[in-house]
């Protein structure tokens, strides 16, 4: 399972790729193997500005819908509008095409709470 160590990670299973003063969000490989083929995104929160650890979407697989939780305070940017379409690029392409949502980043002290490639596979067991 890949697990790319330029990216920060959350314990709820996002994570987020730094570029500048924006940032990136997506589920990982894990939670994207765990929750089986994505069929839809919801994301409506697309210009709000949020706090760490809300809610900010939810992806709904097969079987189950799950909450995505922002991994930084900041404000909703943009939302990936090619998972309107082909949502399965959550399962494909987690770390690239499958990316859900790019924001600002409020508060860069955040940061340093996230966990390393190390210490988020160590988290799930692998």
């Amino acid at each position: 399972m890949n697990f790319p160590d330029n990216l920060k990670y959350t314990k709820d299973h996002e994570w987020i790729r730094i570029e500048g003063g924006e940032a990136f969000v997506g589920i990982t490989a894990f939670a994207q193997g765990e929750l089986g083929d994505i069929v839809y995104v919801d994301i409506s929160t697309e210009g709000e500005t949020m706090e760490k650890e809300a809610v900010f979407g939810t992806v709904e697989a097969v079987k189950t819908v799950s909450d995505l939780f922002l991994p930084i305070s900041g404000t909703i940017l943009e939302v990936n509008k090619a998972l309107d379409a082909s949502p399965e690029k959550v399962n494909s392409d987690p770390y690239g095409e499958g990316w859900m949502i790019k924001m600002s980043i409020g508060n860069t002290a955040e940061l340093e709470h996230l966990l390393s490639a190390e210490q988020y596979k160590s988290l799930i067991g692998h």
